[in-house]
């Protein structure tokens, strides 16, 4: 019998009255934060999705904490980025110490003209809960609890689900699969799918504790610290005050030893002093550093950590599970509104595959920094502590896990030749993210460019305010949608601030952009033309 009192409760699908099994043309596996991104996002788009989980509840503990600006602008296109930030504990400094000594710090955002932080720390459960509530807004999407696959037959057109529910057995059949139903993925076991990559021998003890502090809000991590001596240990405060502690233990520790909380009690208070705090969270885990061979099988599509695995050291995880389910949103939205041909799902695995494996380069250099092999890679790496905090040249050698950064699709099939000259505004050529800057214009009450572009096809033109622009720019104007091309729709958008001048590589004209659903740019030009950009959005959506 269902709660109707609790939104996490079992409830009996309309669909386990019929006979036959019922279609759908979209059905997620899993309500992580991956899977919710993604059905919100295609409920923005009108697309409906059905998302199961076999849980009755969010996420234990804390998992993923740290969520990144990109990540922040993505759940803004989905109107819950403000809440997050209010929620989340603000911060973008963080200090690598050696032994007691701070040897570096850095700052993750040192340009002004940003709407969003460089990172906010805020507990899973709590995004998670967000996306629900959101989620229970729209009939759309239909989130279902308590409703477990145990079966799956992978077809040319299409994918047969068999459910188990307290109820029996739930059969769907469903268009596209996407699973992201983590690590354990039983969408990924059962079409017998292994991942390409390594496990690392070392372990790190995990923690999640309260406490009143007046520590500041950075990410502290040390090399070899007193209190964990030859190893290493991270510090960061969450919402509530929250901290999370990681202690690397060895490759030899005994796990069960290692997370009673009387041992873990003692490595807090050798860090931390003599603290009153109550424990929320222990766990113990390895370093992962893998991805499945393809993310697209079929009419099955993984996101996420069921397609992909890093080490949580840089935030790689939760962000690139969303960046996933942004990628796929709009590809999936085009396919099945027949604007775009099943080829532009192969993009998807294409670009993702591609930022699963920079992640992984850049997990696996920390991790072999921070847990060298061998006798050699330990004098380099404390010869490289040595140094540090004398010369500037050795902090570039540092490593305590670099921090999430978007991907650039280079060499993308979506991409067209970029226009500009050879190292032109590099942070924004074709495959990289957007950047945000002021909107001196603001039409629609919004001060900020990446909200004015919106979640379709932009044509942005970046120009100083006296600049003569093609009439298309004016008709139909800022505070439209716009119109479509080759039915495909489109806004046309403009840009004067003298950041998104500097940002765009138009301080001495004009620059005209057209940039993708998911706010990475497709194509730019030094002037205006239409049919060069038709072109681009057929090479866009995977029709040229």
């Amino acid at each position: 019998m269902s709660d109707s009192s609790n939104p996490f409760a079992y409830r009996r699908a309309p669909s386990q009255d019929r006979r036959e099994a019922s279609h759908h043309p979209i059905v997620i596996a899993g309500a992580g934060p991956v899977g919710l991104v993604l059905a919100l996002d295609l409920a923005k788009k009108g697309q409906r999705s059905v998302v199961l989980d076999k849980r009755t509840s969010l996420s234990d503990g804390s998992r993923a904490i740290c969520w990144a600006k990109r990540t922040l602008e993505i759940m803004g296109r989905l109107g819950l980025a403000d809440d997050l930030i209010a929620k989340g504990v603000t911060w973008k400094t963080g200090k690598v110490f050696h032994r007691e000594a701070e040897v570096f710090a850095f700052d993750l955002l040192p340009e002004a003209g940003h709407q969003r932080p460089a990172f906010i720390n805020l507990q899973q459960f709590y995004f998670e809960a967000a996306c629900v509530a959101a989620a229970a807004k729209t009939d759309l999407i239909d989130l279902r609890w308590g409703h477990e696959m145990t079966g799956l037959d992978a077809r040319p057109d299409g994918v047969r689900l068999t459910v188990t529910t307290p109820d029996g057995a739930d059969d769907l059949t469903a268009g596209w699969l996407v699973a992201t139903d983590g690590a354990r993925s039983f969408v990924r076991q059962s079409l017998g799918l292994g991942f390409i990559g390594q496990t690392f021998d070392d372990q790190f003890l995990i923690c999640d504790i309260k406490m009143k502090s007046a520590r500041p809000t950075e990410r502290w991590f040390w090399f070899d610290p007193p209190f964990n001596p030859g190893r290493s240990a991270l510090l960061h405060r969450q919402a509530d005050d929250v901290w999370r502690l990681d202690f690397q233990i060895g490759p030899d520790a005994d796990r069960t030893e290692a997370t009673k909380p009387e041992n873990v009690a003692a490595r807090v208070r050798a860090m931390l002093g003599p603290v009153d705090f109550t424990f929320e969270w222990i766990s113990c885990y390895r370093f992962q550093c893998r991805r499945l061979e393809h993310f697209r099988h079929g009419r099955v599509v993984f996101a996420g950590d069921a397609a992909h695995q890093v080490s949580p050291f840089g935030a790689r995880g939760g962000n690139s599970g969303v960046q996933d389910a942004d990628n796929l949103g709009w590809k999936l939205d085009l396919v099945l509104r027949a604007l775009a041909p099943e080829a532009l799902i192969d993009s998807y695995a294409q670009e993702r595959q591609q930022a699963a494996d920079e992640n992984i380069l850049n997990s696996t250099r920390a991790t072999d920094f921070i847990a060298p092999k061998g006798a050699g890679a330990t004098r380099f790496r404390d010869a490289v502590l040595e140094l540090a905090g004398t010369h500037p040249f050795a902090r570039r050698l540092l490593n305590s896990g670099r921090l999430s950064l978007p991907a650039t699709y280079d060499g993308s099939p979506l991409n067209t030749v970029d226009a500009f000259s050879p190292g032109a505004a590099p942070n924004v050529r074709p495959g990289a993210p957007a950047a945000d800057a002021p909107d001196g214009i603001a039409p629609e009450g919004n001060a900020w460019l990446l909200p004015q572009l919106g979640d379709r096809f932009t044509v942005l033109a970046v120009a100083a305010p006296n600049a003569k622009l093609p009439t298309e720019f004016d008709s139909p104007p800022r505070s439209t949608n716009g119109g479509s091309i080759n039915g495909v729709p489109v806004r046309w958008r403009t840009a004067h601030a003298p950041e998104a001048l500097q940002r765009y590589g138009a301080v001495d004209g004009i620059a005209v952009y057209l940039i993708r659903p998911d706010q990475h740019i497709a194509a730019r030009w030094r002037s205006f033309d239409g049919a060069e950009i038709t072109h681009a959005i057929d090479r866009a959506t995977a029709r040229a």
